[in-house]
């Protein structure tokens, strides 16, 4: 009788647990750069989160219950993203993760997710690695990778620079090698030739060493990947030696933004860059996201703050398909799920677990960002190549 008794109240303990799993807030765990050189990016992300959780939650949560997100520096570190990742998990509890940025951090970040049978969905990182020959079931990208961004980039500069003589200068990290490979096969695609490459260090100060090699290349075209406080530094001093001068100078979507843009200045007139968002996207939904987002920020959104904004609707999606916050439940309906976004309806790829999304060719005029060119979704994707599961 008693050992019955014993059984029933531990059985009725676990339901109880199980239900109050079930029924508390959904924590969401952000790692993500809040100092050092990609501190703006981080502070996109944060703006983008904070957004959406409160509208989410004005709105009466995700199935009743309301998002809670907990933030973690990761200093763009990526030793310092798995302790903090590892913290959230373990100590923290949270069911879902998002926020990082580097891309080696996101990589490793998503190991300890697997570990720890939860779910990450990155909103910045580039890699073309994360949902290709390093995918992860566990790893999710809402965001548009490196092969996308070339894909918009490399067909607006076949059309107006074809066959163009082209030098890479990239930061020496996961991202700045997957993008610049990523852009080069697309080019050469195209018929551009490449003429030399470097690899600069993450939060270099000085950039004028490298600037020799480039002018004996004599390249039509200059790309580069470099983020943050680096492209600031990078692009004054390209204009202070000349060096941008009569070249036309490309990049990744994170290059220039509109958080570094007032700090480059003019010297970032005539930059090319391919996207997966623009303040200028002329859609209803963005629009309305648009002046939002200013009202709440004193800031326009870049890619960074709209793909951290739409994460949380991505998340909100498959948990009300899966009625639930269990692991294996919500992976499986993230896989081909669609959402709401600023850019639009966005679908998550089954196979790879990247995002499909319309992408565009982007030009800075006098300060500001203009549409030159757009990739549809489909075209913009490339194959699905991730075969860990």
């Amino acid at each position: 009788m008693k050992l019955k008794l014993i059984a029933t109240l531990i059985s009725g303990a676990t339901v109880s647990l199980s239900a109050l799993a079930q029924s508390g807030p959904i924590r969401i765990g952000v790692v993500t750069p809040l100092s050092g050189t990609y501190a703006g990016i981080g502070q996109q992300v944060k703006w983008g989160l904070d957004m959406a959780a409160k509208e989410i939650n004005t709105a009466g949560g995700v199935m009743g219950r309301q998002l809670e997100l907990i933030y973690e520096d990761e200093e763009a570190n990526p030793a310092v993203a798995v302790q903090k990742a590892e913290k959230l998990f373990q100590v923290g509890k949270v069911d879902f993760l998002t926020g990082t940025v580097n891309s080696g951090s996101t990589l490793a970040v998503g190991q300890v997710a697997e570990r720890n049978n939860r779910l990450i969905a990155t909103t910045v990182s580039f890699a073309d690695s994360i949902t290709a020959d390093k995918c992860s079931p566990n790893v999710f990208r809402v965001n548009a990778r490196a092969g996308m961004q070339s894909a918009a980039l490399a067909e607006w500069m076949a059309s107006t620079k074809p066959n163009a003589n082209v030098f890479y200068l990239g930061p020496d990290y996961e991202m700045g090698r997957s993008t610049v490979a990523a852009f080069k096969s697309a080019a050469e695609g195209k018929g551009a030739k490449t003429v030399g490459e470097v690899f600069a260090p993450l939060d270099n100060k000085d950039y004028s060493p490298f600037f020799g090699q480039i002018r004996s290349a004599r390249p039509a075209v200059i790309y580069t990947s470099v983020a943050g406080n680096d492209t600031v530094r990078l692009f004054t001093q390209m204009a202070e030696f000349g060096l941008s001068r009569n070249v036309q100078v490309v990049g990744a979507s994170g290059t220039v933004t509109s958080q570094n843009l007032a700090a480059i200045g003019k010297a970032a007139d005539g930059f090319v860059t391919g996207v997966g968002y623009s303040p200028s996207i002329d859609l209803p939904e963005n629009k309305k996201f648009v002046t939002a987002f200013e009202a709440a920020n004193k800031a326009k959104p870049d890619l960074y703050g709209a793909d951290s904004y739409g994460v949380l609707f991505f998340y909100k999606a498959a948990v009300e398909q899966a009625k639930s916050t269990d692991t294996d439940k919500v992976r499986a309906a993230m896989r081909g799920i669609q959402w709401s976004t600023p850019q639009g309806v966005k679908t998550m790829r089954a196979g790879d677990h990247q995002a499909m999304q319309d992408m565009y060719a982007v030009r800075v005029n006098s300060g500001q960002f203009e549409i030159v060119g757009k990739v549809a979704a489909n075209a913009a994707i490339g194959p699905d190549t991730c075969s860990k599961f």
